[in-house]
């Protein structure tokens, strides 16, 4: 029958105090019974009956460095994410000496001279960590709607870099943005974004569905607006831009149709930083698998706060 871990270290507390005043002999013997007690090896018997049974309840202080910044500190930066969109620790420490001011004029903050200067001063890798938990609980990242088309992609070529002639008009990247709210469930109006390359000019179109045919009438409604000829459109991989129907009206129209490299951000299409600006909101998510906002892209500001965060050029 196994001898259970706690009668273990109750026979080897009991024969410390012997063990200790006990001569060379003696002690060889309290070793050995107490092998043949618990099954250690002489070396483990010994080490526990010369330093003790190591300490199992529970831990008496914290390990590691006494904490920093206080829970004071991450309620600022809280308010101070949250009124920029949750954006990344590196742009938010860029911002943090223009952003808590204002936050502290809209009576958002009230804050002391040391608190201001002390997160001010925090390098962005601090504030990451310092939101990590709260970045959890918020789950501030968009819902993804995108079910990648794989039939046609050996029909319709990768843009790498720079295969059209960017500096004419004409050629349009296209990606759609779901109003689905917090959930992906059920039908949901998005929005057709389409981006000229050369001039910016980018035009919407609401779809009640993101069908392939749905999809197909409003590229046709859009091209109908630019001010220019249509060229070229490119676009991500999902399925409701890599069907027959889209490629096949390409076709007809000698339009140029290509597709950005799964995974790859270098080469997605730039429409998604239009759609920051046009769509973007708290019910509106981005319909691209894993697709994270750009540098460059505005972030969506809380009602209660207002602060302007970029201008919206059309």
């Amino acid at each position: 029958m196994a001898v259970r871990q706690e009668s273990k270290h109750e026979v080897i507390a009991r024969l410390r105090g012997r063990y200790r005043a006990a001569g060379r002999g003696e002690k060889g013997r309290i070793i050995a019974e107490v092998v043949i007690v618990t099954g250690y090896h002489p070396r483990d018997a010994q080490t526990l009956l010369r330093e003790g049974v190591p300490y199992r309840g529970p831990r008496l202080r914290r390990g590691g460095r006494p904490p920093t910044y206080g829970p004071e500190v991450v309620q600022v930066l809280t308010v101070a994410a949250e009124a920029t969109g949750w954006i990344c620790g590196k742009r938010l420490a860029a911002a943090l000496p223009e952003l808590i001011p204002a936050l502290e004029r809209e009576g958002a903050l009230v804050l002391t001279d040391d608190l201001r200067t002390t997160v001010c001063a925090l390098s962005a890798a601090t504030i990451d960590r310092r939101l990590a938990a709260v970045r959890r609980q918020q789950r501030p990242r968009g819902l993804s709607t995108t079910k990648p088309g794989s039939l046609l992609k050996s029909q319709i070529p990768i843009r790498t870099y720079t295969p059209w002639d960017e500096e004419e008009p004409g050629f349009l990247e296209i990606d759609l943005v779901a109003h689905c709210g917090t959930t992906t469930a059920g039908e949901y109006v998005h929005t057709l974004d389409a981006t000229d390359i050369a001039t910016g000019w980018t035009e919407c179109a609401a779809l009640v569905n993101k069908s392939q045919l749905s999809v197909l009438a409003a590229l046709q409604t859009l091209r109908e607006r630019f001010p220019f000829p249509l060229r070229g459109i490119d676009s991500d991989n999902g399925s409701e831009f890599l069907n027959a129907h889209l490629l096949r009206y390409c076709t007809q129209e000698e339009l140029t149709f290509t597709r950005c490299r799964a995974s790859i951000r270098t080469t997605r299409p730039t429409s998604s930083r239009r759609i920051g600006v046009w769509c973007v909101n708290s019910s509106a998510t981005t319909a691209t698998r894993g697709r994270r906002r750009s540098r460059s892209s505005p972030v969506s500001t809380p009602s209660s706060i207002r602060i302007s965060m970029a201008i919206c050029p059309r």
